[in-house]
């Protein structure tokens, strides 16, 4: 039998039950599993035009019929959820996607599946149902701990052009300088090393992105490279990782590139803040992007957008970047 992967439908109100009905009305979901609400699905469906049965299962792992849209009832979930207004933060919308997120993760800690991927949430609904989480990296890390120390984690961002790690994610800038530190650098290094590898490059080759202007100019325009950066590229190639830099921002995202004219320099960037490291792989276009949680215990992925509740209902939600994170995922689990 082949692996299953897990889908969290994500907001209700957003595209992502759109993605998810698109995505197994093409054939391309015949492995995975949706948690979340059947309802919801059926609406869906109905958006898109599409015609396809919903077949609710009443255990992880059931078997179901070919050609079908199967859906794990997550219990618990606010009654009426596909009679929400679409494109509006509703707090019923944020605790259904944390429950079904969760449920998830139990799924898969208990073996039943090889991995998660995961529709897009919205933050301020998280917030509104009282969800202590900013997003969907910082609520996984908690449920993997299962009570004890939480793993390290990273946020990368990939599609066939570009990678990118990020040492700080969702935080005020003020605060993500705060957070760069040798120890932070030297373990985003660290993972994304053995996340490379995973990926089967045997030797890794990682630049390293500076936080200031051309990488500090030597301490002119800040510290922080000679302070925190430098040191922690130079522990990781003690280490025996291929860490290289650290290299003005606005210029190492060209040189990692790969494009069938021009083989990149490198196969990944560590970015020390949000926006330097995920703007560039946004802009070669988000339709292909795929955001991996690096560090948990289990295989987690997404799209590389968010709930666009400016054309949710709509049914003319791309559902690409959610096919592509699903593909990842299968290729995560075997290696």
């Amino acid at each position: 039998m082949s692996p299953l992967f897990l889908i969290s439908q994500g907001d209700p109100s957003g595209i992502g039950p759109e993605i998810i009905a698109k995505t197994f009305a093409a054939g391309l979901a015949a492995d995975c599993l949706v948690m979340g609400d059947v309802a919801v699905m059926r609406r869906a469906l109905r958006q898109c035009g599409l015609s396809l049965p919903v077949v609710q299962v009443s255990r992880v792992g059931e078997t179901v019929p070919p050609n079908c849209l199967p859906v794990f009832q997550v219990p618990g979930l606010a009654p009426g959820l596909a009679d929400l207004a679409l494109g509006q933060v509703d707090a019923r919308a944020g605790a259904a996607a944390a429950a079904c997120i969760t449920a998830a993760v139990s799924s898969i800690q208990a073996g039943e599946a090889a991995g998660l991927v995961t529709a897009p949430i919205h933050k301020e609904a998280l917030h509104a149902a009282g969800v202590p989480f900013p997003g969907h990296t910082e609520m996984l890390q908690a449920l993997a701990a299962q009570g004890g120390a939480m793993p390290p984690v990273r946020m990368m961002l990939a599609n066939e052009e570009l990678r990118t790690v990020l040492v700080t994610i969702h935080c005020s800038l003020r605060r993500a300088i705060e957070l760069i530190t040798q120890e932070s650098v030297l373990q985003t290094l660290r993972i994304s090393h053995q996340a490379l590898q995973r990926f089967g490059i045997a030797k890794p080759r990682i630049a390293v992105a500076g936080l200031n202007p051309h990488a500090g100019e030597g301490g002119l325009f800040g510290d922080e490279e000679q302070l925190h950066i430098a040191p922690a590229i130079r522990q990781a190639q003690a280490e025996g990782i291929g860490a290289s830099g650290p290299f003005a921002p606005d210029t190492v995202f060209m040189r990692a590139r790969h494009t069938d004219a021009h083989p990149g320099e490198f196969d990944l960037v560590v970015a020390m803040t949000h926006d330097h490291g995920l703007i560039p792989v946004k802009y070669l276009g988000v339709e292909q992007g795929v955001n991996v949680t690096l560090g948990l215990p289990f295989v987690r992925t997404s799209p590389d957008h968010g709930t666009a509740f400016d054309i949710a209902g709509s049914g003319v939600a791309d559902p690409a970047s959610l096919q592509a994170a699903i593909r990842m995922a299968r290729r995560l689990a075997v290696n």
